[in-house]
Protein backbone atom coordinates (compact mmCIF):
# COMPACT_ATOMS: atom_id res chain seq x y z
CA UNK A 1 0.00 0.00 0.00
CA UNK A 2 2.93 2.46 0.78
CA UNK A 3 3.84 2.18 -2.93
CA UNK A 4 0.93 3.74 -4.07
CA UNK A 5 2.10 7.07 -2.75
CA UNK A 6 5.30 7.38 -4.36
CA UNK A 7 4.20 8.33 -7.69
CA UNK A 8 1.98 11.21 -6.91
CA UNK A 9 4.51 12.62 -3.99
CA UNK A 10 7.24 12.76 -6.71
CA UNK A 11 5.46 14.72 -9.31
CA UNK A 12 3.99 17.02 -6.59
CA UNK A 13 7.46 17.35 -5.42
CA UNK A 14 8.45 18.35 -8.86
CA UNK A 15 5.15 20.49 -9.22
CA UNK A 16 6.04 22.58 -6.51
CA UNK A 17 9.93 22.53 -7.40
CA UNK A 18 8.90 24.45 -10.73
CA UNK A 19 7.01 26.71 -9.19
CA UNK A 20 9.84 27.76 -6.85
CA UNK A 21 11.87 28.29 -10.19
CA UNK A 22 8.98 30.37 -11.79
CA UNK A 23 8.54 32.54 -8.32
CA UNK A 24 12.56 32.94 -8.17
CA UNK A 25 12.93 33.88 -11.82
CA UNK A 26 9.84 35.51 -13.42
CA UNK A 27 7.31 36.01 -9.38
CA UNK A 28 4.72 34.68 -7.76
CA UNK A 29 2.39 35.99 -10.42
CA UNK A 30 4.08 33.30 -13.34
CA UNK A 31 4.24 30.61 -10.08
CA UNK A 32 0.88 31.06 -9.23
CA UNK A 33 -0.55 30.71 -12.81
CA UNK A 34 1.84 27.64 -13.50
CA UNK A 35 -0.15 25.96 -10.32
CA UNK A 36 -3.64 27.24 -11.68
CA UNK A 37 -3.13 25.49 -15.39
CA UNK A 38 -1.66 22.40 -13.32
CA UNK A 39 -4.62 22.24 -10.65
CA UNK A 40 -7.39 22.66 -13.89
CA UNK A 41 -5.17 20.21 -16.04
CA UNK A 42 -5.20 17.30 -12.62
CA UNK A 43 -9.17 18.46 -12.54
CA UNK A 44 -10.18 17.96 -16.34
CA UNK A 45 -8.11 14.73 -16.39
CA UNK A 46 -9.35 13.13 -13.55
CA UNK A 47 -13.08 14.17 -15.22
CA UNK A 48 -12.17 12.34 -18.21
CA UNK A 49 -11.13 9.50 -16.26
CA UNK A 50 -14.32 9.36 -14.15
CA UNK A 51 -16.38 9.29 -17.12
CA UNK A 52 -14.43 6.38 -18.84
CA UNK A 53 -14.62 4.39 -15.55
CA UNK A 54 -18.44 5.16 -15.44
CA UNK A 55 -19.06 4.48 -18.81
CA UNK A 56 -16.93 1.10 -18.20
CA UNK A 57 -19.07 -0.14 -14.99
CA UNK A 58 -22.39 0.61 -16.96
CA UNK A 59 -21.22 -1.91 -19.08
CA UNK A 60 -18.18 -4.11 -18.40
CA UNK A 61 -18.93 -6.90 -21.02
CA UNK A 62 -19.52 -4.26 -23.66
CA UNK A 63 -16.96 -1.30 -23.48
CA UNK A 64 -13.15 -2.19 -23.48
CA UNK A 65 -11.68 -1.41 -20.24
CA UNK A 66 -10.08 1.71 -20.01
CA UNK A 67 -6.10 2.23 -20.35
CA UNK A 68 -4.36 5.16 -18.38
CA UNK A 69 -1.08 5.46 -16.92
CA UNK A 70 -0.15 6.58 -13.30
CA UNK A 71 -2.23 6.40 -10.49
CA UNK A 72 -5.78 5.66 -12.90
CA UNK A 73 -3.62 2.92 -14.84
CA UNK A 74 -3.45 1.59 -11.21
CA UNK A 75 -7.04 2.07 -10.63
CA UNK A 76 -7.73 0.38 -13.67
CA UNK A 77 -5.64 -2.52 -13.43
CA UNK A 78 -6.90 -3.41 -9.92
CA UNK A 79 -10.48 -2.94 -10.86
CA UNK A 80 -9.66 -4.92 -13.74
CA UNK A 81 -8.30 -7.99 -11.60
CA UNK A 82 -11.60 -7.95 -9.35
CA UNK A 83 -13.34 -8.16 -12.72
CA UNK A 84 -11.79 -11.19 -13.79
CA UNK A 85 -12.41 -12.70 -10.41
CA UNK A 86 -15.44 -12.10 -10.17
CA UNK A 87 -15.88 -13.64 -14.08
CA UNK A 88 -14.49 -16.28 -12.90
CA UNK A 89 -16.82 -16.89 -9.42
CA UNK A 90 -19.52 -16.21 -11.56
CA UNK A 91 -18.64 -19.04 -13.80
CA UNK A 92 -17.12 -21.37 -11.04
CA UNK A 93 -21.25 -20.55 -9.38
CA UNK A 94 -22.68 -21.21 -12.98
CA UNK A 95 -21.33 -24.27 -13.43
CA UNK A 96 -22.08 -25.43 -9.98
CA UNK A 97 -25.73 -24.26 -10.47
CA UNK A 98 -25.60 -26.19 -13.81
CA UNK A 99 -24.29 -29.45 -12.32
CA UNK A 100 -27.09 -29.40 -9.62
CA UNK A 101 -29.54 -28.79 -11.96
CA UNK A 102 -28.57 -31.70 -14.10
CA UNK A 103 -28.02 -33.76 -11.06
CA UNK A 104 -31.26 -33.01 -9.22
CA UNK A 105 -33.20 -33.75 -13.04
CA UNK A 106 -31.75 -37.28 -13.09
CA UNK A 107 -32.55 -37.75 -9.10
CA UNK A 108 -35.83 -40.49 -9.43
CA UNK A 109 -37.34 -38.79 -6.31
CA UNK A 110 -39.31 -35.49 -7.07
CA UNK A 111 -37.96 -32.27 -5.80
CA UNK A 112 -39.51 -28.87 -5.00
CA UNK A 113 -38.52 -26.23 -4.24
CA UNK A 114 -40.52 -23.74 -1.87
CA UNK A 115 -40.03 -20.09 -0.84
CA UNK A 116 -41.47 -18.67 2.52
CA UNK A 117 -44.40 -17.78 1.38
CA UNK A 118 -44.93 -21.81 -0.07
CA UNK A 119 -44.60 -20.82 -3.76
CA UNK A 120 -42.49 -22.98 -6.02
CA UNK A 121 -39.42 -21.47 -7.01
CA UNK A 122 -37.87 -24.67 -9.25
CA UNK A 123 -38.82 -28.54 -9.14
CA UNK A 124 -37.22 -31.23 -11.08
CA UNK A 125 -38.94 -33.65 -14.11
CA UNK A 126 -39.97 -36.78 -11.59
CA UNK A 127 -42.37 -34.45 -9.63
CA UNK A 128 -44.47 -34.44 -13.23
CA UNK A 129 -44.33 -37.85 -12.58
CA UNK A 130 -45.24 -38.11 -9.06
CA UNK A 131 -47.57 -34.83 -8.42
CA UNK A 132 -48.26 -33.49 -11.58
CA UNK A 133 -46.08 -30.61 -11.27
CA UNK A 134 -44.69 -28.18 -14.18
CA UNK A 135 -41.56 -26.34 -13.65
CA UNK A 136 -42.32 -23.81 -16.51
CA UNK A 137 -46.14 -23.10 -16.09
CA UNK A 138 -46.36 -23.38 -12.16
CA UNK A 139 -43.38 -21.05 -11.14
CA UNK A 140 -44.55 -19.23 -8.72
CA UNK A 141 -47.61 -20.52 -7.84
CA UNK A 142 -49.04 -22.09 -4.16
CA UNK A 143 -48.02 -25.35 -3.45
CA UNK A 144 -51.41 -25.47 -1.47
CA UNK A 145 -53.35 -23.94 -4.67
CA UNK A 146 -52.02 -27.33 -6.89
CA UNK A 147 -52.17 -30.19 -3.82
CA UNK A 148 -55.60 -29.26 -2.08
CA UNK A 149 -55.71 -32.81 -0.56
CA UNK A 150 -56.33 -32.70 3.05
CA UNK A 151 -53.89 -34.76 4.14
CA UNK A 152 -51.25 -32.87 2.49
CA UNK A 153 -52.11 -29.39 3.78
CA UNK A 154 -51.93 -30.83 7.26
CA UNK A 155 -48.62 -32.37 6.98
CA UNK A 156 -47.49 -28.47 5.60
CA UNK A 157 -49.17 -26.71 8.50
CA UNK A 158 -47.36 -29.51 10.86
CA UNK A 159 -44.09 -28.09 9.74
CA UNK A 160 -42.78 -31.01 11.28
CA UNK A 161 -39.07 -31.74 9.30
CA UNK A 162 -39.00 -35.02 10.97
CA UNK A 163 -42.43 -36.59 9.69
CA UNK A 164 -42.78 -38.72 6.92
CA UNK A 165 -46.20 -38.38 4.80
CA UNK A 166 -47.32 -41.51 3.43
CA UNK A 167 -50.38 -40.79 0.49
CA UNK A 168 -51.16 -41.81 -2.89
CA UNK A 169 -49.89 -39.89 -5.65
CA UNK A 170 -52.20 -37.14 -6.91
CA UNK A 171 -52.07 -38.02 -10.57
CA UNK A 172 -51.44 -41.80 -10.30
CA UNK A 173 -53.37 -43.80 -7.42
CA UNK A 174 -51.35 -46.72 -8.22
CA UNK A 175 -48.18 -45.51 -7.16
CA UNK A 176 -47.66 -44.95 -2.90
CA UNK A 177 -45.41 -41.89 -2.22
CA UNK A 178 -43.84 -40.82 1.06
CA UNK A 179 -43.59 -37.09 1.34
CA UNK A 180 -40.79 -34.94 3.60
CA UNK A 181 -39.91 -31.03 4.39
CA UNK A 182 -36.33 -30.33 4.52
CA UNK A 183 -35.51 -26.65 5.57
CA UNK A 184 -33.49 -25.19 2.91
CA UNK A 185 -31.99 -21.90 2.72
CA UNK A 186 -32.69 -19.06 5.22
CA UNK A 187 -36.77 -19.64 4.68
CA UNK A 188 -36.77 -21.63 1.74
CA UNK A 189 -38.56 -25.81 1.99
CA UNK A 190 -37.36 -28.34 -0.10
CA UNK A 191 -40.51 -31.06 -0.70
CA UNK A 192 -39.01 -33.88 -1.22
CA UNK A 193 -41.45 -37.36 -2.60
CA UNK A 194 -40.26 -40.87 -3.25
CA UNK A 195 -42.11 -43.46 -4.65
CA UNK A 196 -42.41 -46.58 -2.05
CA UNK A 197 -45.09 -48.54 -4.39
CA UNK A 198 -42.71 -51.75 -4.02
CA UNK A 199 -41.90 -50.87 -0.60
CA UNK A 200 -45.31 -50.78 0.27
CA UNK A 201 -46.05 -54.25 -1.86
CA UNK A 202 -43.24 -55.87 -0.24
CA UNK A 203 -44.31 -55.16 3.29
CA UNK A 204 -47.90 -56.26 2.70
CA UNK A 205 -46.39 -59.67 0.91
CA UNK A 206 -44.83 -59.80 4.55
CA UNK A 207 -48.05 -59.34 6.11
CA UNK A 208 -49.80 -61.55 3.99
CA UNK A 209 -47.08 -64.27 4.33
CA UNK A 210 -47.28 -64.00 8.20
CA UNK A 211 -51.10 -64.27 8.40
CA UNK A 212 -51.01 -67.31 5.95
CA UNK A 213 -48.57 -69.22 7.89
CA UNK A 214 -50.66 -68.15 11.29
CA UNK A 215 -53.35 -69.76 9.09
CA UNK A 216 -52.09 -72.67 7.89
CA UNK A 217 -50.59 -73.51 11.36
CA UNK A 218 -53.61 -72.69 13.15
CA UNK A 219 -55.67 -75.73 11.99
CA UNK A 220 -53.56 -78.65 12.17
CA UNK A 221 -52.75 -77.48 15.58
CA UNK A 222 -56.10 -76.99 16.79
CA UNK A 223 -57.58 -80.93 15.48
CA UNK A 224 -54.07 -82.26 17.02
CA UNK A 225 -54.74 -80.92 20.18
CA UNK A 226 -58.12 -81.42 20.32
CA UNK A 227 -57.54 -84.88 19.84
CA UNK A 228 -55.13 -84.96 22.48
CA UNK A 229 -57.31 -83.75 24.76
CA UNK A 230 -59.82 -86.16 23.94
CA UNK A 231 -57.34 -88.92 24.43
CA UNK A 232 -56.41 -87.57 27.69
CA UNK A 233 -59.89 -87.20 28.67
CA UNK A 234 -61.09 -90.84 27.73
CA UNK A 235 -57.69 -92.90 28.41
CA UNK A 236 -60.00 -96.32 27.98
CA UNK A 237 -61.53 -95.24 24.21
CA UNK A 238 -61.47 -98.78 21.65
CA UNK A 239 -58.73 -99.53 19.98
CA UNK A 240 -60.11 -99.07 16.97
CA UNK A 241 -60.97 -95.24 17.62
CA UNK A 242 -57.58 -94.45 18.99
CA UNK A 243 -56.58 -95.65 16.03
CA UNK A 244 -58.59 -93.56 13.88
CA UNK A 245 -57.41 -90.32 16.32
CA UNK A 246 -53.62 -90.94 16.20
CA UNK A 247 -53.74 -91.67 12.36
CA UNK A 248 -55.43 -88.16 11.79
CA UNK A 249 -53.01 -86.01 14.11
CA UNK A 250 -50.38 -88.39 12.09
CA UNK A 251 -51.77 -86.43 8.99
CA UNK A 252 -51.77 -82.83 10.35
CA UNK A 253 -48.31 -83.79 11.67
CA UNK A 254 -47.01 -84.46 8.56
CA UNK A 255 -48.82 -81.22 7.29
CA UNK A 256 -46.94 -79.19 9.67
CA UNK A 257 -44.10 -80.67 8.65
CA UNK A 258 -44.43 -80.43 4.69
CA UNK A 259 -45.46 -76.60 5.35
CA UNK A 260 -41.76 -76.19 7.16
CA UNK A 261 -39.78 -78.12 4.47
CA UNK A 262 -40.85 -76.10 2.43
CA UNK A 263 -40.96 -72.57 3.88
CA UNK A 264 -37.01 -73.81 4.80
CA UNK A 265 -36.41 -74.82 0.78
CA UNK A 266 -37.81 -70.79 0.30
CA UNK A 267 -35.58 -69.52 2.84
CA UNK A 268 -32.58 -71.73 1.00
CA UNK A 269 -33.08 -70.96 -2.28
CA UNK A 270 -33.38 -66.74 -1.40
CA UNK A 271 -29.98 -66.69 0.83
CA UNK A 272 -26.87 -65.39 -0.80
CA UNK A 273 -25.18 -67.52 0.76
CA UNK A 274 -26.89 -70.57 -0.85
CA UNK A 275 -24.22 -71.95 -2.95
CA UNK A 276 -25.18 -72.79 -6.42
CA UNK A 277 -24.33 -76.19 -7.60
CA UNK A 278 -23.56 -76.53 -11.23
CA UNK A 279 -23.73 -79.89 -12.65
CA UNK A 280 -24.77 -82.68 -14.75
CA UNK A 281 -28.91 -83.14 -15.15
CA UNK A 282 -29.49 -86.64 -16.82
CA UNK A 283 -32.93 -85.24 -16.96
CA UNK A 284 -34.04 -88.39 -19.34
CA UNK A 285 -33.71 -90.64 -16.34
CA UNK A 286 -35.08 -87.94 -13.84
CA UNK A 287 -38.42 -87.53 -16.30
CA UNK A 288 -38.23 -91.46 -15.80
CA UNK A 289 -37.80 -91.34 -11.44
CA UNK A 290 -40.87 -88.64 -11.93
CA UNK A 291 -42.91 -91.05 -13.91
CA UNK A 292 -43.06 -93.71 -11.10
CA UNK A 293 -43.35 -91.17 -8.63
CA UNK A 294 -46.80 -89.59 -10.03
CA UNK A 295 -47.81 -93.42 -10.40
CA UNK A 296 -46.89 -94.04 -6.77
CA UNK A 297 -49.16 -91.04 -5.74
CA UNK A 298 -52.01 -91.44 -8.23
CA UNK A 299 -52.32 -95.22 -6.74
CA UNK A 300 -54.19 -96.14 -10.11
CA UNK A 301 -56.43 -92.57 -10.43
CA UNK A 302 -54.59 -91.55 -13.62
CA UNK A 303 -53.57 -92.82 -16.95
CA UNK A 304 -49.80 -91.00 -16.52
CA UNK A 305 -47.08 -91.31 -19.74
CA UNK A 306 -44.27 -90.05 -20.77
CA UNK A 307 -42.75 -88.55 -24.08
CA UNK A 308 -39.39 -88.54 -24.57
CA UNK A 309 -38.85 -86.46 -27.41
CA UNK A 310 -34.63 -85.23 -26.91
CA UNK A 311 -31.99 -87.29 -24.66
CA UNK A 312 -30.59 -83.73 -23.73
CA UNK A 313 -29.16 -82.94 -20.43
CA UNK A 314 -29.06 -80.07 -18.16
CA UNK A 315 -26.15 -78.29 -16.37
CA UNK A 316 -27.65 -77.07 -13.23
CA UNK A 317 -28.38 -77.93 -9.66
CA UNK A 318 -29.47 -81.63 -9.51
CA UNK A 319 -31.35 -81.06 -6.19
CA UNK A 320 -33.12 -78.16 -7.61
CA UNK A 321 -34.03 -79.24 -10.36
CA UNK A 322 -35.48 -82.60 -9.09
CA UNK A 323 -37.41 -80.35 -6.65
CA UNK A 324 -38.54 -77.79 -9.49
CA UNK A 325 -39.74 -80.34 -11.62
CA UNK A 326 -41.08 -82.89 -8.97
CA UNK A 327 -43.78 -80.03 -7.75
CA UNK A 328 -44.91 -79.53 -11.14
CA UNK A 329 -45.52 -83.24 -11.35
CA UNK A 330 -47.35 -83.57 -7.86
CA UNK A 331 -49.62 -80.94 -8.36
CA UNK A 332 -50.99 -82.41 -11.69
CA UNK A 333 -51.52 -85.72 -9.78
CA UNK A 334 -53.20 -83.72 -6.75
CA UNK A 335 -55.42 -81.43 -8.84
CA UNK A 336 -56.67 -83.79 -12.08
CA UNK A 337 -59.84 -85.82 -11.01
CA UNK A 338 -59.46 -89.75 -11.10
CA UNK A 339 -59.87 -90.94 -14.44
CA UNK A 340 -57.92 -87.95 -15.54
CA UNK A 341 -54.61 -87.65 -17.72
CA UNK A 342 -50.96 -86.45 -16.85
CA UNK A 343 -48.91 -86.48 -19.47
CA UNK A 344 -45.37 -85.53 -19.15
CA UNK A 345 -42.89 -84.29 -21.64
CA UNK A 346 -38.83 -83.71 -22.41
CA UNK A 347 -38.10 -81.99 -25.65
CA UNK A 348 -35.75 -79.06 -27.29
CA UNK A 349 -37.82 -76.51 -29.16
CA UNK A 350 -36.45 -73.11 -30.55
CA UNK A 351 -32.84 -74.04 -29.09
CA UNK A 352 -34.60 -74.20 -25.40
CA UNK A 353 -35.12 -77.54 -23.01
CA UNK A 354 -38.89 -77.73 -22.01
CA UNK A 355 -39.93 -80.23 -19.54
CA UNK A 356 -43.80 -80.42 -19.29
CA UNK A 357 -46.52 -81.80 -17.41
CA UNK A 358 -50.25 -81.89 -18.74
CA UNK A 359 -53.35 -82.78 -16.99
CA UNK A 360 -56.75 -82.94 -17.99
CA UNK A 361 -57.84 -81.43 -14.88
CA UNK A 362 -60.26 -78.38 -14.14
CA UNK A 363 -58.14 -75.43 -15.65
CA UNK A 364 -57.21 -72.24 -14.47
CA UNK A 365 -58.98 -68.96 -15.30
CA UNK A 366 -56.69 -67.18 -17.22
CA UNK A 367 -57.06 -64.24 -13.79
CA UNK A 368 -55.08 -66.07 -11.50
CA UNK A 369 -52.46 -67.34 -13.95
CA UNK A 370 -50.24 -64.36 -13.10
CA UNK A 371 -50.40 -65.07 -9.20
CA UNK A 372 -50.13 -68.47 -9.27
CA UNK A 373 -45.96 -68.51 -7.90
CA UNK A 374 -47.19 -66.22 -5.41
CA UNK A 375 -46.63 -67.96 -1.70
CA UNK A 376 -50.02 -69.64 -0.95
CA UNK A 377 -52.08 -68.17 -3.71
CA UNK A 378 -54.74 -70.45 -4.20
CA UNK A 379 -57.47 -70.89 -6.97
CA UNK A 380 -59.65 -72.93 -4.48
CA UNK A 381 -58.26 -72.96 -0.82
CA UNK A 382 -60.98 -75.69 0.61
CA UNK A 383 -59.67 -77.80 -2.48
CA UNK A 384 -56.21 -77.35 -1.68
CA UNK A 385 -56.13 -78.30 1.70
CA UNK A 386 -58.18 -81.51 0.70
CA UNK A 387 -55.41 -82.36 -1.44
CA UNK A 388 -52.72 -81.88 0.71
CA UNK A 389 -50.74 -78.41 -0.72
CA UNK A 390 -49.13 -76.18 1.13
CA UNK A 391 -49.53 -73.02 -1.30
CA UNK A 392 -45.93 -73.18 -1.65
CA UNK A 393 -45.04 -75.39 -4.47
CA UNK A 394 -44.82 -73.01 -7.46
CA UNK A 395 -43.29 -70.47 -5.53
CA UNK A 396 -40.44 -72.57 -5.06
CA UNK A 397 -40.49 -73.51 -8.76
CA UNK A 398 -40.27 -70.42 -9.82
CA UNK A 399 -37.15 -69.30 -7.40
CA UNK A 400 -35.45 -72.80 -8.91
CA UNK A 401 -36.25 -71.54 -12.61
CA UNK A 402 -35.21 -67.84 -11.47
CA UNK A 403 -31.92 -68.93 -10.37
CA UNK A 404 -30.96 -71.45 -13.66
CA UNK A 405 -32.08 -67.96 -16.26
CA UNK A 406 -35.30 -70.54 -17.00
CA UNK A 407 -38.78 -69.31 -16.89
CA UNK A 408 -41.90 -70.89 -16.29
CA UNK A 409 -44.75 -70.76 -19.21
CA UNK A 410 -48.23 -71.75 -17.72
CA UNK A 411 -51.06 -72.33 -20.28
CA UNK A 412 -54.39 -73.49 -19.13
CA UNK A 413 -58.32 -73.66 -20.41
CA UNK A 414 -61.02 -74.12 -18.08
CA UNK A 415 -62.79 -77.22 -18.31
CA UNK A 416 -60.16 -78.62 -19.93
CA UNK A 417 -56.75 -78.79 -18.50
CA UNK A 418 -53.30 -77.01 -18.27
CA UNK A 419 -49.94 -77.60 -19.42
CA UNK A 420 -46.84 -76.06 -17.15
CA UNK A 421 -43.47 -75.71 -19.16
CA UNK A 422 -40.26 -75.29 -17.01
CA UNK A 423 -38.26 -73.57 -20.05
CA UNK A 424 -34.30 -74.07 -19.92
CA UNK A 425 -32.11 -71.66 -22.10
CA UNK A 426 -29.88 -73.13 -24.17
CA UNK A 427 -26.37 -72.64 -22.62
CA UNK A 428 -27.85 -75.15 -19.88
CA UNK A 429 -28.56 -78.05 -22.59
CA UNK A 430 -25.56 -80.44 -22.61
CA UNK A 431 -25.25 -83.71 -24.72
CA UNK A 432 -25.68 -86.84 -23.63
CA UNK A 433 -22.90 -88.73 -21.70
CA UNK A 434 -21.85 -91.79 -23.90
CA UNK A 435 -20.33 -94.28 -20.97
CA UNK A 436 -23.17 -95.56 -19.03
CA UNK A 437 -21.67 -94.80 -15.44
CA UNK A 438 -21.40 -91.12 -16.08
CA UNK A 439 -25.29 -90.19 -15.42
CA UNK A 440 -25.55 -88.35 -12.49
CA UNK A 441 -27.28 -90.33 -9.58
CA UNK A 442 -30.69 -88.97 -8.71
CA UNK A 443 -31.52 -87.86 -5.06
CA UNK A 444 -33.65 -89.27 -2.89
CA UNK A 445 -37.20 -89.06 -3.68
CA UNK A 446 -38.29 -85.76 -2.47
CA UNK A 447 -41.73 -84.64 -1.49
CA UNK A 448 -43.41 -82.50 -3.72
CA UNK A 449 -45.06 -79.92 -2.50
CA UNK A 450 -48.23 -78.18 -4.08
Amino acid sequence: MMGFWWRPLGVLAGVLLVALMLWAGSGWVAALGFLAGIQAFVMLRRLWQEYRLARWLESPDEVEPPEATGTWGDIFYRLQKLQRRQHASRSELSNALEQFEHAAQAVPDAMVILNGSEQIEWCNPASRKYMGLDCERDRGQFIRYLMRQAYFLDFLDAGDYSRRLVCKSPVNRELTLSLQLVPFGESQKLLLARDITDLERVDAMRRDFIANVSHELRTPLTVVGGFVETLADAPDLPAAESRHYFNLMLDHTRRMQHLLDDLLTLSRLESDDHAFKDEPVNVPEMAQALKAEAESLSRGRHRISLRLDSDAWLKGSLQEIRSALGNLVSNAVRYTPEGGEITLAWQVRGGEGAFSVTDTGEGIAAEHIPRLTERFYRVDRSRSRETGGTGLGLAIVKHVLTRHGARLDIRSTPGKGSTFSAVFPAQRLEAAAVAPDAATPLPERSRAAG
